[in-house]
């Protein structure tokens, strides 16, 4: 038994050095300004990223190709990024302002630019966390790209084999393929991949757009394209970083802009100097709490109010969404769009202007209608992103030359977390947050509780919480450590130590605002990376995070309104 103990807990040292290792080569070669992943200066990267194996990206480590993980990646990677030799991190320089279309990832708010056939750029506006996870993401694609070339290479003079030439002809042939060349393209990718058919043909759909039916074929044969000519010519794939880039990381440009814009709002609306409760959610679960009832009496008065929720979250019900923001923004909601590059949209909700006895949450009218409270909702944040926006925001605001500070009464954090012990849909409710990687810990006093929200249909589970440098670095080796030690530790995200850090430097260092302030921390599970089949790679949370995303936010207003 000791000796399985110390097994593990060497496996978790290994991984834990192997994260460390990443870090630091990555902040070094930002501050290099270019790098070759495949390359030398590539190789610390690469294995590591082997040695960790973290569960995102499945079979990285086997001869086989990773396709949940090819998918996780590739939905937050620019498309046509695997064409691409040259990949440039850039800041905001301007390229908005050119006949360069911005190329959106799927589940990643970013602009890329696509410039020529060779190169694409990135922009990078949310800080380091943004750069860690490109580069592992690249780190992974590369490294798949490569598993495919030595399985199509014959010899050093670059002659493939024949399932090569077959996928390539289907690729590069201009006519839509039919139902049978498809299938017959898929089979030399299956050989090429070392994946079965069946595998193949199940994420085949998945990977597809409506401009790019065959996009897996597409993205195999590209990445093996640029590995091949990587052997056989050394024409080597660069990840550089601009010069802008590197001047301005870390110096808070677009996290002050974006909160100069929320507090000018607050002051224009006479709104400045009220109490204020900021919340970090979603941009649709407070609004659809406090407006649903009302804008909705139809739906409301045949459904229970958890089943309005869930017709609200469906794609195909946009009319019934905007419904709720027309209510919304007619009875005291201001909405700020982003235009810092954080991509956080702000609402502002003027509770003195809603009817308190249309909202189904538990609510002290009297004391409502005494303080008239300001509610504050920031959509998420990203990793560091998060120290950097609610670090500027609660900072005074300056005008006429006079220092107004806010009147800020709690700060609530919801959000999707991975979790350690239950399973997706489930509730955490951290005592703490312990940094990954640091000595840092942030012990706090969490307004919220288990009782808050166990007994509604969800299990809830409380204790310390890890702040990892990335989501896409996790292996259970590590993950198994901190839940078996006596850190005991319920789930992982990637934002609340820098959250407490910001709100404990505002209130017990700078002063800036009051040292009472409340703190709300809630999460619900998207994930459970120690269980194979549960990652964030298995897919999304479908109408399961409904439930527990409205119990939280429900809780949330209903000690805002008490």
């Amino acid at each position: 038994m000791k000796e399985k103990k110390r097994h593990e807990r060497t496996r978790a040292q290994e991984s834990s050095n192997a994260i460390e290792r990443m870090y630091i080569t990555m902040r070094h070669l930002f501050n290099r300004g270019f790098y070759k992943p495949m390359g030398i200066s590539g190789e610390t990267l690469r294995q590591s990223l082997l040695l960790l194996r973290p569960e995102i990206y499945g079979s990285i480590g086997e001869e086989k190709a990773e396709l949940s993980g090819l998918l996780y990646v590739i939905e937050r990677l620019p498309q046509g990024i695997e064409e691409c030799t040259f990949i440039n991190l850039t800041s905001d320089e301007g390229y908005s302002n050119s006949h360069f279309k911005p190329i959106i990832p799927e589940k990643r708010r970013r602009n890329c630019y696509r410039i020529d056939s060779e190169q694409m750029n990135i922009e990078i506006t949310r800080g380091r966390s943004e750069i860690y996870d490109i580069l592992t993401h690249l780190t992974f694609l590369f490294v798949e790209s490569h598993k495919i070339s030595k399985r199509v290479l014959i010899d050093e003079i670059g002659s493939t084999t024949r399932d090569w030439i077959k996928l390539e002809n289907a690729v590069l042939s201009r006519k839509k393929l039919t139902q049978q060349e498809r299938e017959i393209a898929i089979t030399h990718m299956a050989n090429i991949l070392g994946r079965t058919f069946n595998e193949l043909q199940d994420v085949y759909e998945d990977f597809a757009t409506d401009s790019q039916p065959e996009r897996l074929l597409h993205i195999i044969y590209w990445l093996g394209k640029l590995a091949i000519e990587e052997q056989i010519n050394n024409n080597k794939r660069t990840v550089t970083f601009s010069p802008v880039l590197r001047e301005r990381l870390g110096h808070h440009i677009h996290g002050e802009i974006w909160a100069d814009a929320i507090k000018e709002s607050l002051h224009k609306n006479g709104l400045l100097e009220r109490p204020i409760h900021i919340i970090s959610a979603n941009m649709h679960s407070v609004m659809n709490t406090l407006f649903a009832p009302s804008a909705l009496k139809t739906e409301s008065a045949k459904k229970t109010i958890f089943e309005v929720y869930e017709a609200l979250s469906l794609s195909a019900n946009k009319d019934l969404r905007d419904k709720v923001t027309k209510e919304a923004l007619q009875k005291g909601m201001h909405f700020i769009p982003d235009t810092s590059g954080t991509n956080i949209d702000v609402q502002i909700f003027d509770t003195s202007k809603i009817d308190v006895s249309k909202i189904d949450v538990k609510t002290n009218a009297t004391i409502l209608k005494e303080v008239k409270p300001v509610i504050l909702v920031m959509d998420y944040a990203f990793g560091e992103q998060a120290y950097e926006t609610i670090d500027e925001l609660l900072k005074p605001y300056k005008t006429k030359g006079k220092k107004v500070y806010l009147n800020v009464e709690s700060i609530s954090i919801m959000g999707k977390a991975g979790i350690l012990e239950g399973g997706k849909g489930d509730i955490m409710i951290p005592t703490a947050h312990i940094f990954e990687g640091t000595a840092d810990n942030y012990p706090f006093k969490n307004e919220l509780s288990k009782q808050d929200l166990e007994g509604q249909g969800v299990d809830v589970y409380e204790g310390a919480m890890i702040t990892v440098l990335g989501t896409s670095l996790q292996n259970k080796d590590i993950l198994k450590f901190f839940f078996n030690s006596t850190w005991s530790v319920i789930g992982l995200e990637m934002e609340g130590a820098h959250y407490q850090k910001a709100i404990q430097a505002a209130s017990k260092v700078r002063g800036s605002i009051s040292a009472n302030v409340k703190v709300r921390y809630a999460y619900y599970a998207s994930d459970n990376p120690l269980e194979t089949g549960s990652t964030l790679a298995s897919g999304g949370l479908g109408t399961t995070g409904v439930r527990p995303t409205y119990l939280i936010t429900r809780k949330i207003l209903e000690q805002i309104f008490n």
